[in-house]
């Protein structure tokens, strides 16, 4: 198949608007680093609504192709871990929210998932997304948000062990290792369906 070709068979609404997903995260460092926080935070929030729309344009008009199957999963991870990092460094206009152990626990697990996903493949087992991996990237985006407004929470629950930003960044963090322990057991389980590994 030539690159025309190829382009012609995945150029369709749903990949376009995961390439504007990606095309956002330059964007989006750029306005961040500025300490530009809400023109920053509405490029996310815009980059999280093409998540939403291309998935459902997709399913809705059979849009589905190999290209969105592997590019739509990686723009998502780049775009909430690209806001973890920045929220966990932050800068002069936009102070660090989210403590270090999220974020690795985060980076973890998508190179756990990635790596597994890869060695599953070459044996021919396909790894899909489960409800509850799905649960955990929307709890994430909606923590993330909420940080953005972290000083108005910290006047808002004086006194407060855990303001209500950090509290859903903890309960993403929990919904996502359930998600791999839930993703390892089950890949397991197939894989011993169709004997690639032994019982």
């Amino acid at each position: 198949m030539t690159a025309k070709e190829y382009l012609k068979k995945n150029w369709n609404v749903p990949n376009v608007l995961t390439l504007i997903r990606l095309l956002l995260v330059p964007v989006y460092i750029v306005l961040f680093v500025k300490g530009m926080k809400y023109p920053a935070l509405i490029v996310f929030v815009s980059a999280c609504l093409t998540d939403l729309f291309d998935g459902m344009i997709a399913r809705k008009y059979h849009l589905i192709t190999n290209f969105g199957k592997l590019m739509d999963p990686f723009a998502d991870k780049v775009m909430v871990l690209t806001a973890m990092f920045s929220m966990m460094i932050g800068n002069e206009a936009i102070p660090a929210v989210i403590p270090l152990s999220a974020v690795i626990v985060l980076l973890l697990k998508e190179l756990v998932m990635v790596a597994g996903g890869l060695l599953l493949l070459k044996k021919g087992l396909v790894v899909y997304s489960s409800m509850i991996g799905k649960v955990a990237h929307c709890i994430f985006i909606g923590g993330l948000v909420l940080c953005f407004f972290h000083d108005w929470f910290l006047q808002l629950c004086p006194g407060w062990f855990l303001t209500p930003d950090l509290i859903v960044i903890w309960l993403a963090v929990i919904t996502t290792l359930c998600a791999l322990v839930f993703y390892v057991t089950d890949s397991i389980r197939k894989a011993k369906e169709q004997g690639l590994i032994g019982q």
